[in-house]
């Protein structure tokens, strides 16, 4: 049997207007992209959005990127990579039962962290100090969709990913879903990660937080999943009680205990000096790197070592700042 290639898509179309809620983004109606393309016969927009930030290189950095923990030496630590797979899941379980647009949301997932620097919020900090205008890895992964590794996106999931963090509303509520989702999922994978590394124990966590949302990462999940699905209708939403018990007391407690004041903290200092003498060494060096563009040499430079995966930057360090025998950099000339 075969199929009609052009009715797979207008059969997807049609669902969509027959099975998503009035509030969805339908593809039919997305805003486009900046530069118009023939429609693909098969998928639909956000679907081709998904897929070309899946096969990006910048995605495929993310699993040698920190989450919080400087190259962990167990495989069981988060890296930026598997953070965003579980903002992606979350996302989309959120998505589908408010039976939103699962590939939107998807496509925002996977696409909201695509700028994030080596060393995670450390590397992140280093840049905000040295550029002008600062440096947000928000701002940076729409920078790299739209500019370095150009994937002309429709406009719903570049503004998710744009705003997946700070102050602005997504205009979707599909971007607003993976706004809250990346939260949900960093504060808690971040607690099994810390336990892990024996830093914490389940039973210090503070007892208010523990009371509302649940014991354990599954179950306290499974409850603000539960709970924004309950509150939401022309917004994500959440209770007051489920709010103030994670975005307050579970998050602030995160902050002091693991995130500004602990033992997976101790080496930042050595990874903000590894991305500033880069930086510097590359501004000094900008022939190293240059590329044809009209922005500043320094906006450059900090795109070339935001994209850096954490060993790339330490291996880059170590050949640029610590000396090496005569053999050895002969041996590298002749090979």
């Amino acid at each position: 049997m075969q199929h009609d290639l052009n009715n797979i898509k207008k059969q997807q179309l049609e669902l969509e207007q027959l099975c998503l809620s009035e509030h969805a983004a339908k593809s039919s109606k997305s805003l486009g992209r900046k530069n118009p393309e023939q429609p693909c016969p098969i998928r639909t927009e956000f679907q081709r959005d998904r897929d070309r930030i899946l096969h990006s290189k910048a995605f495929r950095r993310l699993k040698h990127k920190t989450q919080v923990f400087l190259s962990p030496l167990g495989d069981h630590y988060r890296t930026r990579m598997t953070h965003t797979l579980e903002v992606s899941q979350i996302a989309r379980t959120i998505a589908r039962a408010l039976r939103l647009n699962e590939d939107l949301t998807e496509a925002i997932a996977l696409g909201h962290d695509l700028g994030h620097t080596p060393f995670g919020h450390s590397g992140e900090y280093v840049l905000n100090e040295l550029l002008d205008n600062g440096f947000k890895h928000n701002e940076q992964s729409l920078r790299v969709v739209d500019s370095l590794e150009p994937l002309n996106l429709t406009e719903e999931t570049r503004d998710g990913i744009l705003n997946h963090t700070g102050f602005g509303k997504p205009f979707t509520m599909e971007g607003q879903i993976v706004k809250v989702a990346d939260r949900i999922a960093y504060l808690n994978h971040d607690i099994d990660d810390a336990e892990r590394a024996g830093l914490i124990k389940e039973n210090e966590l503070p007892e208010y937080a523990v009371n509302v949302l649940g014991k354990g990462k599954s179950e306290r999940i499974a409850f603000i999943i539960k709970d924004i699905i309950r509150n939401s209708e022309n917004s994500i939403e959440m209770s007051y009680e489920c709010d103030n018990a994670m975005n307050n007391v579970l998050r602030n407690w995160m902050f002091t205990h693991i995130y500004t004041d602990s033992p997976a903290k101790t080496e930042e200092n050595k990874a903000r000096k590894i991305i500033r003498d880069l930086f510097y060494f590359y501004v000094e060096h900008f022939h190293l790197i240059k590329k044809d563009s009209d922005d500043k040499k320094e906006r450059l430079v900090a795109d070339y070592i935001a994209g850096m995966t954490d060993r790339f930057a330490m291996a880059d360090y170590m050949n640029k700042f610590m000396p090496r025998s005569w053999q050895d950099i002969t041996n590298c000339n002749v090979h």
